[in-house]
């Protein structure tokens, strides 16, 4: 089993950044090979794809909305995964949530991922 906690969310104005990270415990990376990814859900929408990252960090993916903003990055050593998010929009305010599968890569599927955090909320005001 894999426990996954978000951190970092948070009340922030357009243009401004936040990180987010994502802390493993149990099943940890340093132990595992785990593909991991970030997903979004604003009320009322499904949930989103936002980024993947493999466990080697030699493969990432950004969803097409947030590209050219945000970067996702990882720590095996410390069994973190982070989420650096600039030049943020109102439309980016949703629950934030780390996912993690076991394997190299995940992909874009939120159906491909096995472990969930609880999420983090991020409001960007206008």
């Amino acid at each position: 089993q894999v426990q996954l906690v978000e951190s970092g969310g948070g009340l922030v104005q357009a243009g401004g950044s936040l990180r987010l990270s994502c802390a493993a415990s149990g099943r940890t990376f340093t132990n595992y090979v785990m593909g991991c990814g970030w997903f979004r859900q604003a009320p009322g929408k499904e949930r989103e794809f936002v980024a993947a990252i493999s466990w080697s960090s030699t493969r990432t993916n950004l969803a097409d909305s947030v590209k050219g903003r945000f970067t996702i990055s990882r720590d095996n050593a410390k069994n973190t995964v982070s989420l650096q998010m600039n030049s943020l929009k109102p439309e980016d305010t949703a629950v934030y949530y780390c996912a993690a599968v076991s394997g190299n890569y995940g992909g874009s599927s939120p159906k491909a991922y096995d472990y969930w955090g609880q999420g983090t909320q991020v409001t960007v005001s206008s």
